[in-house]
């Protein structure tokens, strides 16, 4: 069960988290008012349906403990005068009497005529004597009763009370022919004042209409019926149609029922009976044992409260249609922007940079759009930096390849060609020739960019036999590279045009043998190598020129920022500048060259690259 709930919730959370956003924001809107909006007006119906059936409750009540105190102060009344005869001695001589003559029946018939006339709602009165004579006082319309159908019933009601006042609850008794009478009875035995012996029965039969007068005001406040039970749930006055017309209610048949859940002496419960809901508020009576129970259809109490409710259910149904219309109105225009930013980046994603977001306000969508604005002035920015710095990269490999053979180089060489040729001297000639051939090969033939570090050396010793021709003892070189640093790769022509350039800037013009040392090591993730020379260096002015020329990456030649010839270098090699654009545009800005130097002493040019980005291998050239 609660793997589906979750399944289901996850289900729910995925469609709304799906929704496009004017639509969760109009769900949003319309939950969070429609919610409250609907909570309260459910707990003020709920509130005023309970307030009403309170309010109802308690008004029943009162009524039914008004009529309650009517009828027990009406029996209490008649209980009373069940005693009289213990008061009359002359009632007491006639009970006590066996013959009957005219004075005991003119005494009998003078006292019970004036019991029968202390109430209204007295049908009869009977008193039976000693000896079961029955004389009895009638009220008008009523020719003949038949006490003798009925002595036995007393007698049993009053022995099992004693000498108390017994209440016999709704019978019907057979008068004059045919007739039958509904009535309650108050009965009690006449008791002897001097012996104590029971010498009588007294009995006061009462009409059931008498509860007619009483309940009918309470029908009246209670819209209700009102409905008079004995102890036993015995059915003993029913208000309105079954009093009028004689045919059973559903309040009667159901008296049983109603009884049953009588619990206390006084309270209400609901019920539902013949298709009908009712409110059922009763008293029990202490004195009686009677309850009293009025019931109320619950349509009549609460149709007032549904008149309501509904006037309440079509206001809110009305706030939360207004609801729903602002927030459509208000996600609309939120979401309106975001539109727009989508369909501009969905233009973007096409490739095309001509756009423009133009927000009205400052909030977040706003930002946002300036934010997007921005970002695409970055990156047309970044794109005309790759294109450009793509343009000089192509150039300087352009300038790297037309400047691989070396005019002057060519020409120095193929000089020393000829005046070998001149001399004879043929071994020579050959080996400057093969070591010309390899040179070119390097440069040229060989179709990769990167080299390892090994190969790099390699070309610098076949240049500098090459030069060791034409300037014999003129210069050695030294290596100091560890053995770790070899399978290093490395752009090829990085290493020579520096090495050319210490020979003929620096040690050229130096009088003596010169040293060309190249070293090698590693510092913070960057392989840093040194070309030292211990030539004639160059002054301050231009080796602070030289250093801003590296640093700025301007890879024109400019008059008095070359090499200490004057010209720039660009005669004599690939040239310093050309080498460290090189450097930068593979390996990043932090690369390059930096020369330092001091005139008369000589120059060190550190070149410094990405040890990480060349880690993977010296393995792939074999090495």
């Amino acid at each position: 069960m609660l793997s589906m709930i979750r399944r289901v919730s996850l289900k729910l959370w995925l469609f709304l988290a799906n929704l496009p956003m004017e639509r969760k924001l109009i769900v949003v809107f319309v939950f969070l008012i429609s919610l409250p909006i609907t909570y309260v007006s459910y707990m003020s119906s709920r509130s005023t349906f309970q307030s009403v059936l309170a309010d109802s409750a308690d008004s029943a009540g009162q009524m039914a403990d008004s009529a309650s105190d009517t009828v027990d102060r009406y029996i209490a009344d008649l209980k009373r005068y069940t005693a009289l005869p213990l008061y009359n001695t002359d009632v007491q001589f006639y009970l006590e009497q066996q013959n009957t003559d005219w004075e005991k029946n003119t005494g009998m018939a003078m006292f019970l005529s004036y019991l029968n006339h202390t109430k209204e709602e007295i049908v009869a009165v009977y008193l039976a004597d000693k000896y079961g004579r029955v004389y009895y006082d009638k009220e008008p319309g009523i020719n003949r009763l038949y006490p003798e159908d009925r002595m036995m019933r007393w007698r049993d009601l009053t022995t099992g009370a004693g000498v108390a006042p017994v209440l016999e609850g709704r019978h019907t008794i057979r008068v004059n022919a045919g007739e039958q009478r509904e009535v309650f009875s108050v009965l009690r035995t006449v008791s002897s004042v001097s012996t104590l012996a029971p010498i009588g029965i007294l009995v006061f039969d009462i009409d059931i209409g008498l509860f007619k007068g009483i309940v009918d005001p309470v029908d009246a406040v209670t819209q209700g019926r009102t409905l008079i039970m004995d102890s036993s749930g015995k059915l003993i006055y029913a208000s309105g149609e079954a009093a009028e017309q004689g045919g059973p209610s559903v309040l009667e048949e159901n008296a049983g029922l109603l009884s049953a859940k009588v619990s206390a002496v006084r309270g209400h419960f609901e019920i539902g009976m013949g298709g009908q809901d009712y409110l059922a508020v009763y008293t029990v009576s202490p004195d009686t044992g009677w309850t009293t129970l009025v019931s109320i259809p619950l349509e009549r109490i609460l149709s007032p409260v549904e008149k309501t409710r509904n006037r309440l259910i079509t206001t809110t149904l009305a706030i939360i249609a207004f609801a729903l219309v602002v927030a459509t109105f208000i996600s609309h225009a939120l979401t309106k922007p975001l539109k727009s930013l989508v369909r501009l980046m969905k233009q973007v994603q096409h490739g095309n940079l001509d756009v423009w977001l133009h927000p009205k306000y400052n909030d977040e969508i706003g930002m946002i759009g300036s934010h997007f604005n921005r970002m695409i002035i970055r990156v047309k920015d970044l794109l005309r930096e790759v294109a450009l710095t793509e343009k000089r990269k192509q150039k300087a490999d352009m300038r790297a390849l037309q400047n691989q053979i070396n005019p002057h180089f060519i020409y120095n060489t193929l000089e020393s060609i000829r005046m070998l040729a001149e001399g004879g001297d043929d071994p020579r000639v050959a080996q400057l020739t093969y070591l010309l051939g390899v040179q070119m090969r390097y440069g040229i033939v060989r179709g990769e960019e990167t080299v390892t570090i090994r190969h790099e050396l390699e070309h610098v010793r076949n240049y500098l036999d090459l030069l060791h021709i034409r300037f014999p003892d003129k210069f050695r070189l030294v290596t100091e590279v560890p053995e770790q640093f070899l399978p290093l790769p490395i752009i090829k022509l990085i290493l020579q045009p520096i090495v050319e350039n210490a020979v003929f800037h620096g040690l050229e013009q130096r009088e003596g043998q010169g040293t060309i040392t190249i070293s090698a090591r590693g510092e913070g993730g960057y392989a840093v190598f040194r070309i030292t020379d211990d030539g004639v260096g160059m002054d301050e002015a231009t080796l602070r020129s030289l250093n801003d020329s590296l640093r700025s990456g301007d890879g024109g030649e400019r008059p008095g920022t070359g090499l200490r010839s004057g010209d720039g270098g660009e005669r004599f090699g690939i040239g310093l500048r050309n080498v460290n654009e090189r450097l930068r545009l593979h390996y990043g800005p932090a690369c390059g060259l930096q020369v330092q130097s001091e005139y008369r002493q000589g120059t060190c040019v550190t070149l410094r690259i990405d040890y990480a980005s060349g880690s993977r291998a010296g393995a792939e050239d074999g090495l």
